[in-house]
């Protein structure tokens, strides 16, 4: 994939390559990056702060005589990669034998999609300062638009990251791309003390896909004022409904530790489970690092693996796991790609938030979670929350102050309903859930 400073980073990481393998290097994998962040949040009405940086950076992994080391330099000019290098195998030389650490096999490498994903947008990162501060204004205008806001807070703000990865066994590529991500946070004003605040952000790869700015600065104020006349929320055992956002945030924690990492750890408990049936038949979740446009995409992982679309889970029956090549070796699983891209879980129905709403009687609407923890060698987990109370299909007084608790095996073992409308501004796209029989605990 080409960006602007592609051939010049690929150029440097060859260039640290070659130096590696003459300075007694066995083997060798170099990662060249640069990264430009613009980013301007509104405060009330004016500018607070702007942003503007650009970053390069080379990471170096070396081979010496059966050890591993990893460096990093902030400086890609030429003539001070010879001394960085010689330090880093000079390093390298004094370290003990590691048999895991090595090169995946050059097989891996194969099958790298040259499909365009376009990940690159030039108009994002062409961005001048007076669109940027218009689009402020236009944000601060909805998110103050009620008497009982006390604080607006608007933020624009875009990325374009670019990237070079070659290795001694026959690697070379490059990959980049755009993020442009838009939103705003909201305090009003409640009964007594109480200041309730709400949130609401998008990010996505190209402009055009950019949901109209009134509409996320509406969004933000309505999570804030929907939490006004919030009360603690009771004791129960009911319903558990989430939208695609908090769905989104779920799913990325139930796959927190399905990893050969994990596994080899003693810290997963996918640990023997692949082929075996652990949730409910209503969930199918696939890794698609190839999706257009997608936040996750990518055309390989960290170590330059060919990305691939894999199934984890497949109606409830855990297909596989994320395995890279250190771990893998330990845990004597075949490697396969250690990080994920886009999480999709597949729809379940044709029906979006809304609608499966329409089929609950009473539950509990979470609306975004507040901290907890989550220990991946057993799947239990004790989130906070606020949400709503639901009654007859309708989402009703907004509650908080609660916890939900549980294992990660038993909640997705009781998923009664998936909707169809997957949180896109997220590379975790999970539709709409609704739960059976979840612990709630409040008043």
């Amino acid at each position: 994939m080409n960006t602007p400073n592609s051939q010049m980073l690929l150029d440097r990481a060859d260039q640290a390559l070659q130096l590696a393998i003459a300075a007694g290097a066995d083997d060798a994998r170099v990662y060249a990056s640069r990264t430009r962040e613009v980013e301007y949040t509104g405060r009330d009405g004016t500018v607070e702060s702007v942003k503007e940086a650009t970053s390069s950076s080379m990471d170096l992994v070396l081979w010496v005589g059966g050890r591993f080391s990893t460096h990093r330099t902030t400086s890609l000019q030429p003539e001070r990669l010879r001394a960085f290098v010689d330090e880093a195998v000079a390093l390298t030389r004094a370290l003990q034998p590691d048999p895991h650490r090595l090169l995946p096999d050059p097989a891996l490498y194969d099958g790298r999609t040259t499909a365009d994903l376009e990940l690159v947008d030039s108009t994002i990162d062409a961005l001048d300062s007076a669109r940027r501060q218009e689009w402020l204004g236009a944000l601060d205008a909805v998110l103050r638009g009620d008497d009982r806001v006390i604080s607006a807070t608007a933020y624009v703000g875009g990325t374009l990251s670019e990237s070079a990865l070659v290795s001694s066994n026959g690697l070379q590529g490059t990959d980049g791309g755009t993020q442009l991500w838009v939103g705003g946070d909201v305090t009003v004003r409640d009964e007594g003390d109480k200041r309730p605040e709400g949130s609401w952000y998008v990010g996505v790869r190209q402009m055009d896909d950019l949901p109209p700015l009134d509409e996320v600065a509406r969004l933000a104020l309505e999570q804030a004022t929907i939490r006004i006349g919030s009360k603690k929320g009771p004791t129960t055992k009911t319903l558990m409904v989430l939208d695609p956002r908090t769905a989104s945030r779920l799913v990325g924690r139930l796959i927190g530790s399905m990893n050969a990492r994990g596994v080899y750890q003693g810290r997963s408990f996918y640990a023997g489970k692949v082929g075996e049936k652990l949730f409910s038949d209503k969930i199918t979740i696939t890794d698609e690092p190839h999706r257009p446009r997608g936040l996750g995409s990518c055309p390989y992982d960290g170590e330059g693996i060919a990305s691939r679309t894999r199934t984890l889970i497949d109606k409830g029956v855990v297909e596989q796991l994320y395995v890279d090549t250190y771990y893998g070796s330990k845990a004597g699983m075949q490697a396969n790609g250690g990080s994920s891209s886009n999480v999709v879980v597949a729809s379940g129905s044709d029906k979006d938030f809304a609608g499966l709403l329409r089929d609950v009687g009473e539950g509990i609407y979470v609306s975004s979670w507040l901290g907890g923890n989550a220990d991946g060698t057993t799947g239990d987990f004790s989130f906070g929350v606020r949400g709503h109370h639901l009654h007859k299909g309708h989402v009703g007084a907004p509650i908080g102050e609660m916890n939900v608790t549980g294992n990660f095996v038993d909640l997705f073992g009781r998923l009664a309903a998936v909707g169809n409308d997957p949180w896109p501004f997220r590379s975790t796209m999970v539709p709409s859930m609704v739960f059976e029989g979840v612990d709630f605990s409040g008043a």
